[in-house]
């Protein structure tokens, strides 16, 4: 949602089996990569499939302003000129990204080693943000940083005519300072090297490699992934379908798992090793989960995801696991809420500093449920197989998968969920209402096509 947008309440009652088959959204880690490395390329870059949500569209605008055309074709499909590397166009005014934390941190990475100055602004949400764990290292190539304190936007950046070539260990598990380092490292002459303990999601690698890039990905001897990328290419354009986004996906999948009698297929979803954690986590609890139809696309595995109706029961998730998941925590706590005991799920340090602070958004919105859980610093406990779930109100603090979750959470539940503000669904799955309604959900209140 951006941050001129009026909140707007919505309720989810508990009722019919969901059954059908669907398709989410595209991905939209792969749909803010493709339009970015397209603008980067030289030529005309297609692509299908792209997630038309605010995140992206303030992605597609950044684009613009920078230089790249990109248009939406009748069929749906996007075609984007882009201008080449070293080439960016100083912007006029100020980019506004709205709520687009992977879209500005990106962003930023791309114009941080171009010789142009340019002012990244976002919504109260985005505004609250880390951006130094982003900026950090492009100090180092040499990019000049003005920020509030504790570098949160709004922002200015301007980058050196030379930017510097560097070896850098990403201190936290995020794909999208992994991202942004290489990003940068496009421009600069020489190697740039990226140092990852800990894997993360590694689209960036692969549309690079798409694209034409001179990048390898290799294990050093402690077991890191160590990523080289070869500054300066000439990108080539490309053709992209962009697959399902299983972060989507996953709250019509929990929803059918915990609502009795239904029987659910989703078409399509990607199924990349660093983004399926959620999967893995719901089959070990007991879900009734099947991948079916697996195949490749672009470079990434895709299949269906058929589920029904399961009686879960509580486990404990691996913390290394949380990478692989972390934007799903919320709804797998929904999830764990109609398990049998304890779910308990530790290394969750990042959901702190997401769109809101997730962790405690997701404790509060399950007690304000009738369900039991322990807050801690990096972790969550949830007790499961309450008699009486629902009933409550939920502030979303300006966070769409917050509000996804708990109106999840209202088509199960023993009585309506309500959450303060639907319109922010709208920064990640555009038609969600839609959807769950033509599986049978019933959510009141939220305007047609948000």
């Amino acid at each position: 949602m951006s941050h001129a947008s009026s909140p707007l309440p919505l309720t989810a009652n508990p009722g019919k089996p969901l059954k059908g088959r669907i398709s989410v959204p595209g991905d939209k880690s792969i749909s803010h990569r493709s339009i970015m490395l397209s603008a980067l390329a030289v030529g005309r870059s297609t692509v299908r499939g792209i997630l038309e949500s605010e995140d992206v569209l303030n992605t597609i605008a950044a684009m613009r302003a920078l230089g790249a055309r990109v248009e939406r074709n009748d069929d749906g499909i996007w075609t984007v000129d882009g201008i080449g590397l070293g080439s960016l166009l100083e912007p006029e005014s100020v980019i506004d990204f709205g709520n687009a934390g992977t879209g500005v941190r990106l962003a930023l990475g791309i114009v941080g080693s171009h010789p142009i100055a340019t002012t990244f602004v976002g919504d109260a949400s985005l505004s609250r943000r880390p951006m130094g764990r982003v900026l950090d290292p492009l100090r180092m190539m040499g990019t000049q940083v003005v920020a509030r304190s504790g570098d949160r936007l709004p922002l200015s950046v301007r980058g050196p005519e030379t930017p510097s070539p560097l070896t850098y260990r990403v201190p936290v598990a995020s794909a999208q300072v992994k991202s942004a380092v290489l990003l940068a490292g496009l421009n600069a002459p020489g190697v740039t090297t990226v140092i990852e303990p800990v894997p993360t999601r590694d689209h960036t690698e692969k549309m690079l490699k798409g694209f034409g890039a001179d990048i390898t990905v290799e294990l050093n001897d402690a077991g890191e992934r160590v990523i080289r990328l070869v500054g300066q290419p000439t990108l080539k354009p490309q053709d992209i379908t962009v697959p399902g986004d299983p972060s989507s996906a996953a709250f019509p999948i929990v929803a059918a798992l915990i609502t009795p009698g239904s029987d659910l297929v989703v078409e399509d979803v990607l199924l990349n090793e660093h983004r399926t954690g959620l999967f893995t986590t719901l089959k070990e609890m007991g879900a009734n989960l099947e991948i079916e139809n697996i195949r490749e696309t672009g470079g990434e595995e895709i299949g269906d995801i058929h589920v029904r109706h399961s009686a879960l029961q509580g486990i404990t998730v691996p913390a290394e696991r949380a990478p692989s998941m972390i934007d799903e925590y919320p709804v797998l706590a929904v999830a764990a809420s109609f398990a049998r005991g304890e779910t308990h799920m530790p290394g969750l340090a990042e959901l702190r500093v997401k769109e809101s602070d997730r962790l405690a958004a997701v404790a509060r919105g399950l007690e304000a449920n009738g369900v039991s859980c322990r807050e801690g610093e990096t972790d969550l406990t949830v007790t499961g197989g309450g008699n009486r779930i629902g009933g409550g109100s939920v502030t979303t603090h300006l966070d769409h998968r917050i509000a996804m979750s708990f109106l999840v959470m209202g088509l199960a539940g023993h009585e309506p969920v309500l959450v303060d503000d639907g319109a922010v669904i709208a920064t990640s799955f555009p038609g969600f209402r839609e959807l769950m309604r033509s599986i049978g959900g019933e959510i009141d209140g939220l305007r047609e096509g948000a």
